[in-house]
């Protein structure tokens, strides 16, 4: 007995249909070019005001610390006149050799000054265990020359002939300087009280010094001396 299937004629005979498949249709499409230059241009504007935001933002951090600097430095500034004039002493130097009693001579025109000029000496200097070939007095000077405020200092009181002073440069931009005096014999403690200049063989009572400064406007401070009766 044959294992073998058998096939009906009937299916044997039917023709095989072919099957054709046509191009698959889909509702997708691309971007045209007025929608991609529609994009272009947003972005474009997007990244045009982003820009400036940002260079507005540095522009300003700079600002703020150039303002931030110029700052400390009037404070540095305003420090060491304060620390100069509080412990000024009552102590004459030598000018060229010369002696001189003048303890304090300030006014227009000192040291050179485009404006007014001040000189005196004062203590407290820094010399640990006098260690150094110096005394605790320093003779300082301040004038204004080519709008900057400049400190004028040596290493001892009493220099030799033709010594030339080290400047020190404390502000810029600076529009005026003006210092006032208070004697030790004035009584009135108005405003009428201050007067233009002074050289005198005693400190006087007070000091005021205004600076008028590009940056910070008028600044006005003023001293009182604990050795004007000396």
């Amino acid at each position: 007995m044959s294992n073998l299937i058998r096939i009906p004629k009937q299916l044997s005979r039917r023709p095989v249909r072919s099957c054709k498949i046509g191009p698959l249709r889909s509702d997708a499409r691309g971007f045209t070019l007025l929608e991609i230059l529609i994009a272009m241009a947003i972005f474009t504007l997007i990244g045009i005001a982003s820009t400036g935001v940002l260079t507005s933002v540095i522009d300003s951090d700079e600002l703020s610390t150039e303002r931030f600097e110029k700052l400390q430095t009037l404070q540095r500034a305003m420090l060491t006149i304060e620390r100069d004039i509080l412990q000024g002493v009552a102590r004459p130097v030598r000018v060229e050799g010369e002696m001189s009693e003048r303890v304090m001579l300030g006014g227009d025109g000192i040291l050179d000054s485009n404006h007014d000029g001040l000189i005196f000496v004062h203590g407290g200097w820094h010399n640990p265990q006098l260690r150094l070939p110096r005394s605790t007095l320093q003779g300082v000077g301040y004038r204004v020359q080519e709008r900057q405020l400049q400190r004028l200092y040596g290493n001892y009181v009493d220099n030799v002939i033709g010594y030339e002073p080290k400047v020190k440069v404390l502000l810029e931009n600076i529009d005026d300087f003006k210092v006032y005096f208070i004697p030790v014999d004035e009584d009135q403690e108005d405003d009428s009280a201050w007067q233009d200049d002074y050289s005198d063989v005693v400190l006087p009572k007070a000091v005021a010094i205004e600076i008028t400064s590009q940056d910070f406007g008028l600044i006005r401070r003023e001293f009182l001396l604990a050795g004007a009766s000396s």
